[in-house]
């Protein structure tokens, strides 16, 4: 009796020891959550988007990982310290790239900027030479009014640029580079057509 006794509570104390083995990996989850925070901070969402949602997704991924390692009588947080380890090293780099293509946007911005003001002032310049025909007026009161909204959207790029939003300014200059664009070929095949009459 007593060594069934004896047997018993060894066993009970073997099991609680087991299960007490397995401790959740706390302070790796806080630096993990901290380090995709971190990111997050220097708008990794906007500039490095894919590689931010998938390190949010591992996270997620984990995290239901050590929720059903919890409710098991023998824990096992290894393989989850481990993806917490890889997850804090991506979520370090994806920070160091997002703050590195945030500054290749804001040169972009600024050369798409040049760019399509020198566009804005060469369309100008080719209207004083287009046709003026009964059609030519019509047309070219319509690119005049393209040519302010391309004005307007510039402007509203460079608040943005000035606000820090380089993605969104550079999106804004490039729909803005293109509408140029279109209006200076047009122009320029117009008065094309003139000079071989």
């Amino acid at each position: 009796m007593k060594k069934t006794v004896l047997l018993g509570f060894a066993a009970l104390s073997m099991v609680a020891v087991l299960s007490g083995c397995g401790k959740v990996p706390q302070e790796k989850i806080d630096a993990a959550n901290a380090a995709i925070d971190s990111a997050k901070m220097v708008e990794a969402d906007v500039y490095v988007a894919a590689d931010f949602a998938a390190v949010q997704d591992s996270m997620s991924a984990v995290m239901a990982d050590i929720e059903v390692q919890k409710s098991k009588l023998f824990k096992k947080f290894g393989p989850a310290n481990e993806k917490l380890d890889r997850i804090l090293s991506q979520a370090h780099q994806i920070q160091a790239n997002a703050v590195t293509k945030k500054q290749e946007v804001k040169v972009e911005v600024e050369g798409l900027m040049t760019e399509v003001t020198t566009l804005i002032d060469q369309d100008k310049t080719l209207m004083k030479k287009a046709p003026r025909g009964k059609e030519g007026a019509a047309v070219l009161e319509q690119i005049k009014t393209e040519i302010a909204a391309i004005e307007a959207s510039v402007a509203e790029a460079k608040t943005m640029y000035d606000n820090g939003k380089y993605m969104d300014a550079s999106n804004k200059l490039k729909a803005a580079k293109d509408s140029a664009t279109k209006i200076n070929t047009e122009l320029t095949d117009a008065i094309a057509k003139v000079k071989k009459r």
